[in-house]
């Protein structure tokens, strides 16, 4: 349910209510993790907190695969309305930042070794949500890295391990070149079970086999 102020609990926070959100966000589904989907961060101006950061918008457009990637869109609207996915197309993330969990077990029931070594706080004009997980699918390779530098987080040359070291997962995020749907669909699948496996470590390697890919049109 949307909050109307203050904080939520939730496990996955994805940033991005296109084609990659709604990927991740029907791969958690299908493997029991609850998510929630708003719109992507805005720019935000400079003077902010420690361990505060903003994203700022890289949405680049894919001609070549545009009615593909539409096709699978309508499809991927359709499962998450069919399948109460949390979206929330209205909400945007406005600042990201990174906190300290709370010693103890965690609040989605998982056990400790399971657990992100951080969590997040994910700001909106509404109120905060709180996760363990955050999906981000949009920005540039060195947008990313001056957010994890903001973070204090020293940066080697593989990317996708420091964030995820850090609970932060990536899904059509391309540099140089955007992903193709096929490659977001294959992205969003191996983040879904990396996920999914720190959720539910007792359950990993997960029962459920296949992907939100196998329903979708040749």
């Amino acid at each position: 349910m949307p909050m109307t102020g203050g904080t939520e609990q939730t496990t996955t926070v994805i940033i991005g209510t296109g084609l990659s959100g709604l990927a991740v966000a029907a791969e958690l589904r299908r493997r029991g993790v609850h998510s929630i989907v708003v719109d992507g961060l805005d720019i935000l101006g400079a003077g902010q907190p420690a361990n505060t950061a903003s994203l700022q918008r890289c949405d680049a457009a894919d001609s070549v695969s545009l009615r593909e990637r539409n096709e699978i869109l309508r499809h991927l609207r359709n499962y998450a309305a069919s399948h109460q996915v949390d979206v929330r197309n209205t909400t945007r993330a406005v600042q990201l930042t990174m906190v300290r969990p709370v010693p103890g077990p965690p609040a989605d029931g998982s056990s400790a070794e399971g657990a992100s070594s951080h969590q997040w706080e994910v700001h909106t004009p509404t109120g905060i949500l709180l996760a363990d997980h955050i999906v981000l699918t949009r920005c540039a390779h060195s947008q990313l890295r001056r957010m994890l530098s903001d973070f204090g987080i020293t940066v080697g040359r593989n990317l996708v391990a420091a964030m995820r070291a850090i609970g932060i997962y990536l899904v059509g995020v391309g540099d140089l070149i955007t992903p193709s749907p096929k490659e977001v669909l294959r992205q969003a699948k191996t983040v879904g079970q990396a996920i999914s496996a720190k959720v539910h470590p007792e359950n990993a390697p997960t029962s459920m086999t296949g992907s939100f890919a196998a329903v979708l049109p040749a």
